[in-house]
């Protein structure tokens, strides 16, 4: 399949396929809107409580992405220094593995005790479930300048920082950018599952109180409104992706 204008239509062709399968077997199966709500049951619901899931939907974007930023800044500094030291990399990647091993909504319950329901502990949670892609990404790319390449940097004079900022930065910006369009959905993730627990307002917590009136086809708009933010931004950071690292992928036909 190589004609273009069909490579840009087959996804939306795919979800439509999707959404009208979806509507055929709960109309079909009589499924009770309780336990599967069909997509027109949802679009209604979407309709009908449109400003407060855009009102909510404001308040999860925002603290997803603040959250996001900060791991983004920080994931990018950590990354560089595991990924040029030896020493730093045998310190704390033990410890930034077993971190990232604990489950996040494990963590939710402590961030309410230190700093009350609200917005900060969903933004700490985007934060701690997102960095870490960034940090293995970021030491992965500046661990892969060869041996060879950093020999010759050294003998024409260059110094380890030079090399590391002319040559492995540059070398880690499509292992950065390809980290950056998992994070920001893991960052999704983590302030949905704050807000779930430890807040008053955001998606995940317009889902909980809908799913605590038995609204069903709200909690389904709910997620498909993350869905929408998700592949959104996870389509801005492929955008930048393809303008800023072009030449890694120049003559390759996988589209990231």
């Amino acid at each position: 399949m190589s004609d273009p204008r069909l490579l840009k239509l087959l996804p939306w062709i795919v979800l439509i396929g999707f959404f009208v399968a979806w509507e055929a077997v709960c109309r079909i199966f009589a499924v009770p809107v309780f336990i599967l709500p069909a997509p027109t049951q949802i679009w209604a619901a979407f309709v009908q409580y449109f400003w407060p899931i855009m009102g909510h939907a404001w308040q999860t974007l925002m603290t997803t992405l603040v959250g996001f930023g900060i791991a983004v800044a920080f994931g990018l500094l950590l990354g560089i220094a595991v990924g040029s030291s030896r020493a730093v990399y045998e310190a704390l990647y033990p410890l930034m593995v077993g971190f990232n091993a604990i489950p996040k909504v494990a963590v939710v319950p402590i961030l309410i005790i230190w700093f009350g329901i609200g917005t900060v502990p969903a933004i700490i949670t985007a934060f701690l479930i997102s960095f870490f892609p960034i940090v293995v990404n970021v030491a992965t790319g500046l661990a892969t300048i060869e041996p060879e390449l950093q020999d010759v940097l050294r003998s024409l004079g260059a110094s380890k920082l030079q090399i590391i900022w002319k040559v492995g930065v540059p070398r880690a910006m499509p292992f950065f950018f390809a980290a950056l369009k998992v994070a920001i959905t893991l960052a999704f993730v983590g302030s949905v599952i704050s807000e779930t627990v430890a807040s008053n307002s955001g998606v995940g917590y317009l889902m909980m109180a809908a799913n605590a009136n038995l609204n069903v086809p709200l909690v389904f708009a709910g997620l498909v409104v993350l869905a929408f933010l998700g592949v959104a931004l996870y389509e801005v950071f492929a955008f930048l992706e393809r303008r800023i690292t072009f030449w890694a992928t120049r003559g390759n036909d996988i589209v990231g």
